[in-house]
């Protein structure tokens, strides 16, 4: 098991992320609980917020085309850091995303 970073929920919780890389040194919570890596210094809503443009980006581009599908479905890897929060995950020197795009028949074929 990689490291874990914690981050505070905007409800007063807390999500636990496992990351991998360098620690900078562990903090422990509890004598059972789990061992915390690095707290991050912004809370999980605010690292994800990151993200929604290029979300939005994909989305908008390919509703503006003239037949725009009735179902857009992206998928891409997410990683998170404790200082800079989520950003999206690349191999090398891309970054992957995988649209799937469905269309539904109107009325009953010919």
């Amino acid at each position: 098991m990689g490291r874990l970073v914690e981050f505070p929920a905007e409800d007063g919780g807390t999500v636990l992320v496992e990351v991998s890389g360098q620690s900078v040194g562990t903090v422990t919570r509890g004598i059972y609980g789990p061992s915390i890596s690095e707290r991050a210094q912004q809370t999980f809503e605010d690292a994800v917020h990151h993200v929604q443009p290029a979300m939005r980006a994909i989305v908008s581009h390919i509703q503006s085309a003239a037949q725009s599908p009735d179902e857009i479905q992206v998928e891409f890897g997410l990683n998170m850091h404790a200082q800079a929060g989520a950003f999206i995950a690349a191999a090398g020197a891309t970054a992957n995303f995988t649209v799937t795009l469905t269309w539904h028949r109107n009325g009953s074929p010919s």
